[in-house]
């Protein structure tokens, strides 16, 4: 899927990229509204590669968020000299998720040696596969209770990695429209994932 990309929007990702250098380096001077713009094109792309990576959706979306608070915080160490601004921050999210990955794993083995050793039985692979079976079904019904031009533009950002503005140039929409239908399509999401728990 994303192999058709480079062909149609090399350009485009690009001038992307070119923008969220100079964003970066405004947002290492504490310029809160270059943090704002930066949020909104690096979002979608961090969190589609810490949702590949980390697999459960709640978890990824923690992930995201530290990836994203981190660059508010760390912004001055990025060097420009070493490569492009998205390649930083999407180094700095691959790094986190899969740090979270191993710690999940050190748990889940932490777990097991303790409950071997108070003579519990051990974790169940199976249940697991089952519960994470439901959550996936879970929330694709969810998706299924958007509009379909919310499902759109939600599943083109969180799961294709898109930014909102490729996003708004797939679909042939102003961005305005396209964050607002994101906006009001992640409030239901969250509102039906909520449901769940």
């Amino acid at each position: 899927m994303r192999g058709t990309r480079g062909r149609t929007g090399c350009g485009h990702r690009e001038g992307a990229g070119r923008q969220a250098d100079e964003l970066l380096v405004l947002v290492a001077d504490g310029d809160q509204r270059a943090f704002e713009e930066l949020y909104g094109l690096v979002s979608g792309p961090v969190f589609g590669l810490v949702r590949r990576v980390v697999r459960d959706p709640a978890q990824s979306e923690e992930v995201a968020q530290e990836v994203l608070l981190e660059l508010w915080r760390s912004a001055a160490r990025f060097d420009p000299g070493r490569g492009s601004a998205l390649s930083w921050i999407l180094t700095l999210a691959h790094r986190r998720a899969v740090d979270r990955v191993r710690s999940a794993r050190a748990a889940g083995e932490r777990e097991q040696r303790e409950a071997l050793r108070a003579g519990e039985p051990a974790f169940d692979q199976v249940a697991e596969e089952v519960e994470a079976g439901l959550e996936r079904e879970w929330v694709r019904r969810c998706l299924n209770r958007l509009t379909a031009l919310q499902r759109q533009s939600v599943t083109l950002a969180y799961y294709d990695g898109y930014t909102y503005r490729e996003v708004a140039e797939r679909l042939s929409l102003p961005l305005g429209t396209v964050k607002t239908r994101m906006r009001d399509g992640l409030t239901r999401l969250r509102q039906c994932l909520g449901g769940a728990a």
